[in-house]
């Protein structure tokens, strides 16, 4: 038995980019950005960042474009995949990225920003968006699955903590 399960909460590092391939087909990409904060021996604060590669594809990646921006927070499940190929000058390369087929906004004025229309658009394309008025972040889920309790917002579970995570300062994207 194996198991390819990621599961990040972080910061976009640049807006995404949104491809369009045949037969409308999106796919989004960004990095995002999770940080790691302990004192050393020396009672410094030392803060360290990992960059991911994030990839969105359909109506999750249309979502995105709609809803992410640079410095969004984001939960992000998904799986990790690597990838290679040979640059022009003939070296192998290879991408580490992380598909991911669930997004969570967390940043609770972003849920403000997409109008009535676009957050019924987004429910039919497979995605859930909570009221503007209501204490839950966003939910996505690019499987095409809604919550068992969708309609009841209340009643739904989330991964993470009540308290809110604090962004990353504007000053340590490298963007």
């Amino acid at each position: 038995m194996s198991l390819n399960k990621v599961i990040l909460v972080g910061n976009v590092g640049r807006d995404p980019v949104i491809r369009y391939f045949d037969k409308g087909v999106a796919k989004a990409t960004f990095p995002l950005a999770t940080s790691e904060t302990y004192r050393n021996q020396k009672g410094e604060k030392v803060t360290n960042t990992e960059w991911h590669n994030i990839v969105l594809w359909r109506s999750l990646a249309e979502v995105a474009e709609k809803s992410v921006k640079k410095g969004t927070q984001l939960y992000i499940a998904g799986k990790i995949k690597t990838r290679s190929y040979v640059d022009k000058d003939g070296n192998n390369k290879y991408i580490t990225e992380i598909l991911a087929d669930t997004m969570f906004v967390l940043d609770r004025k972003l849920g403000t920003s997409l109008s009535t229309e676009d957050t019924e658009s987004a429910q039919q394309n497979e995605g859930y968006k909570t009221h503007e008025n209501d204490n839950h972040p966003s939910y996505y889920n690019g499987s095409g699955k809604k919550p068992d309790a969708v309609n009841e917002p209340d009643k739904m579970h989330y991964p993470f903590d009540e308290e809110p995570l604090q962004p990353i300062p504007e000053d340590d994207l490298p963007f």
